[in-house]
């Protein structure tokens, strides 16, 4: 993977950030994408870079907003030269019953989750097919597997986006082009730390309560799934050995969609 040159969007943080530490460790250079501080995302971008010996940017691209995306795009072939490696993780959420769930968010959530990866694919992929070389992951969810009650929009997104998945990897698949989705459970990110404390708050459990009765009690393996878990599956479908591996959605979830 020495010199292939990477995008993967939503990765000042979380999944994404694991997933552009790998690719750069790997030898790619990468595009950073996301929101945050300015001189954090700065420093992320350093220190990969310098612990990589790849180059390393950032694009700070709205991906709700189609218009800004052909310019994220162009920022990466200058610095880089086309893409050879595109990561579709960029993501949000939103948590309502069906009834009093707001029509705007509705409408930001397909466009982060699902519109964004088909813009993104629909750019790079005739490179990608002309040079003969190509990979392309979109991180879904378990939720893009299974149903979930409060939160249809994602659940609708993260199911669109493996259909996408697998029509893209039909499409391309004689070009030397794959396209896989993986599907993460309950990651340990700042975000569910977040919810872990909050949630401990209005019940009165301790935290490891919380942990246990309510994020992992439909969890197998009754452990967390940590983003390099993900970053290494991620990797492991852009490299060359996993060019037998299309239209696949691959669950990283601790056995939850084995009930």
């Amino acid at each position: 993977m020495k010199n292939r040159n990477a995008l993967v969007t939503g990765s000042t943080s979380g999944i994404g950030l694991a997933t552009a530490r790998e690719l750069a460790n790997r030898g790619c250079h990468v595009m950073l994408n996301g929101f945050g501080d300015a001189a954090e995302i700065d420093r992320l971008c350093a220190e990969i870079a310098a612990r990589s010996g790849t180059k390393v940017i950032h694009s700070g691209a709205d991906l709700s907003r189609p218009e800004q995306i052909p310019a994220m795009l162009a920022q990466a072939v200058e610095a880089f030269g086309p893409l050879d490696i595109v990561v579709n993780n960029a993501g949000t959420q939103h948590v309502s019953p069906v009834q009093n769930f707001p029509d705007e968010k509705w409408d930001l959530l397909l466009a982060v989750n699902l519109s964004a990866a088909f813009h993104i694919i629909k750019a790079v992929v005739p490179g990608m097919m002309e040079r003969g070389w190509g990979r392309i992951v979109n991180t879904s969810s378990v939720l893009g597997m299974v149903g979930a009650p409060h939160k249809p929009a994602y659940v609708a997104s993260k199911h669109g986006l493996i259909g996408l998945t697998k029509s893209i990897a039909i499409e391309v698949a004689e070009h030397g082009v794959t396209c896989n989705a993986v599907c993460p459970g309950t990651v340990l990110t700042a975000i569910i730390e977040k919810q872990i404390a909050q949630q401990a708050v209005a019940t009165g459990l301790r935290e490891d309560q919380v942990m246990k009765e309510v994020f992992l009690r439909e969890i197998p393996t009754k452990k967390m799934i940590p983003p390099e878990h993900l970053a290494a599956t991620i990797a492991f479908l852009c490299s060359e050995e996993a060019g037998s591996i299309t239209g696949a959605a691959i669950a990283v979830d601790g056995g939850y969609t084995a009930h």
